[in-house]
Formats: C-alpha cells, structure tokens, sequence
C-alpha cells in the first residue's frame, strides 16, 4: 500500500515556493546581483521574519516541530501568506499527531437524511469528502456536470475528473481555472491528513497521467476557492453561463462538505439554468 505524503518534504517545498515569489524589491531589500534563484534567499527570509538564519533554515529543512507559534507567526507574515497558506504551514509545521484528522479515514457513506435534502434542493448540488471524493448529488448537478452515476465509484472523485475526464472538463468555461482551484484543494486537503495514502496515490496517478497536473502541482497554491465564488460553465444546449457556489461544511463524522450552485435572480445565467434543469427532469422514455 502506499504510504502518506512526506510532511517534511511538503512543508521544504512550500517554504521554497512561497519564498520564491517574493522579489526582494518588493520585501524593502536592496538586490546586488545576479541571484541564482528567483525571489528572497533564505537570509534575507529570516532576516524581515527576525529570526536567526539558522533556526529558519531549520524550518525550511523540514523540522518544525519545535518553532513556536510565535516564530510560525512571524515567518507567515515576512512570506505574506494569506490565512489558508497560514494555516497550511502551521499543519506542516507543527502536526498534532494525536488528531483524527491525521489518520487514514475510512470511506464515506452519506446518511439518508442528506440524500433525502439534496434531492430536495432546487438548486445543483453535491457532497464530497475530505479526499475529494464525490458521496452524492441531484439531478440538477448532473444537467450542469454530467451524470457520475455511469462512472464507477473508484472515479467520482473531483480531482481525477477535471484532470482526467475530458467530459468534465467540456463542462467548464474556463478549466484551466476550474483546475489551479482543484490542485490547492487537494493540497490543502492532503496536508490536513498527510497519513492518509489515499492522497499520494492520488497524487502520484494525476502527475503520471496529467502534465497540467504536475505543472500546478509544483505551484504548492493552497487554497478551495473563495465562498461566493463564480464559476464559468458551458453546455452545448446553452452555451456559456456563470454559476455562483457555495461550500457548507456538514457536521458530524469525518469532514464533508455539501457545495451549492446557483445563478443572478434574473440573470440570463438563471434562465440557462432553468432550461437546463427542465431538460433533466423531463420523463425519461
């Protein structure tokens, strides 16, 4: 069986992505030179984080686990990071290896009572799982995303559909966007639970079978998108439309999260969605 990522290696190569992206004119620096790499080098890192050089080079060799909170704190603010990269970092860094969340989860069911709501929303929706796997959906998300019924469970999971379903990926207006989202998810995900192997082996499957994958990948962006967020689609029926999502965390049990969609009251988008809806729930013959 695969075993889990490498928490010390993710967290080396978050630090250096992160520190990369930061010119040393923007930090206040003076730059004397030709660097051998791009952005801030590890000094001058320590040096706006105040911090010995030593002790930084310590975290970014991977040994966090005895940083402060305080030294975390200010490392997140000389790197700019925002609060899912912070958060990140504080996981990477300093993992509570008492958490649940660190473990192998086992796979998820849904409770009737959920399946019992979305079938009653009047709008697309579905639940997925901490590992990114697809629980359950309406009928109005498989007029938007497809029908993942026909699919075999083994490939209702959102990262191996935008990276490896051209049908789903026709779906999206702009996928290439849809996809930078699903990659900080999954990363932001993985780091939460880095001893679940499903998460390398789904990794290590998207960067042999995806190059766009392995290029996002290296990015380490960290982040699920902001809440409210539009989404740009398209369906040969009417074309391209923009639908508004929006997460919501389900208590209870292993971490799942139930994401809605819905249109502009009023906007042509609506009416795309409207004629989309009447089509999936026309009898079926």
């Amino acid at each position: 069986m695969t075993s889990g990522l490498d928490r010390r290696n993710e967290l080396r190569e978050f630090l250096r992505s992160r520190r990369a992206r930061i010119k040393p004119a923007h930090a206040g620096l003076p730059s004397y030179g030709r660097r051998r790499v791009p952005g801030l080098r590890r000094e001058e890192l320590a040096q706006l984080a105040g911090v010995s050089y030593a002790y930084y080079a310590r975290l970014e060799q991977g040994y966090g686990e005895t940083m402060s909170a305080e030294v975390l704190d200010a490392v997140a603010r000389a790197l700019r990071l925002d609060e899912e990269e912070r958060e990140h970092l504080v996981r990477l860094a300093r993992p509570d290896r008492n958490s649940p969340a660190q473990a192998a989860a086992p796979a998820q069911r849904l409770r009737p009572g959920i399946r019992h709501l979305l079938d009653a929303l009047g709008v697309p929706a579905y639940v997925v799982d901490r590992r990114m796997d697809i629980l359950g959906w309406n009928r109005l998300a498989v007029a938007v995303f497809g029908d993942w019924g026909q699919l075999p469970p083994g490939e209702r999971n959102a990262a191996r559909l935008i990276f490896l379903s051209p049908e789903t990926r026709e779906r999206f207006a702009d996928p290439v966007r849809a996809a930078l989202t699903v990659a900080g998810a999954l990363r932001m995900n993985a780091g939460k639970s880095p001893a679940d192997p499903h998460f390398s082996s789904l990794i290590q499957e998207l960067s042999q079978k995806s190059g766009e994958f392995r290029r996002l990948w290296a990015r380490h962006e960290v982040s699920c998108g902001s809440v409210g967020e539009s989404v740009r689609m398209r369906h040969p029926l009417v074309g391209k439309y923009e639908l508004l999502h929006e997460p919501m965390a389900l208590p209870g049990g292993a971490p799942m999260r139930m994401v809605t969609f819905h249109a502009e009251p009023g906007s042509p988008s609506e009416e795309a969605l409207r004629l989309l809806a009447s089509r999936e729930m026309e009898p079926q013959h």
